[in-house]
């Protein structure tokens, strides 16, 4: 009597491994899958807390651009401590 439920465990079995496969997407969805999950995950990490994420985001690109404006106005070769050897 037990070989039979052994029999009937195994032919369930069967039938689920091959519904198994046809839900698993290929692997390159899955991968993208996973790219937007994370993704997503280190923005909503990045912002917490913040109550407009935009306003701070244009706030640093004005930052960034005010600082790139500072280095390009400093004579490259001039205007700091100089060495003297000797």
């Amino acid at each position: 009597m037990s070989g039979g439920m052994r029999k009937s465990m195994g032919m369930c079995l069967q039938c689920l491994s091959g519904a198994g496969d046809d839900a698993t997407p290929d692997p390159e969805t899955r991968r993208r899958q996973l790219a937007e999950a994370a993704e997503k995950r280190q923005k909503e990490t990045t912002y917490r807390g913040i109550k407009n994420p935009e306003a701070l985001e244009r706030k640093k690109k004005k930052q960034e651009e005010t600082e790139k404006e500072t280095m390009n106005s400093v004579p490259s070769g001039g205007g700091g401590l100089k060495w003297q050897v000797g």
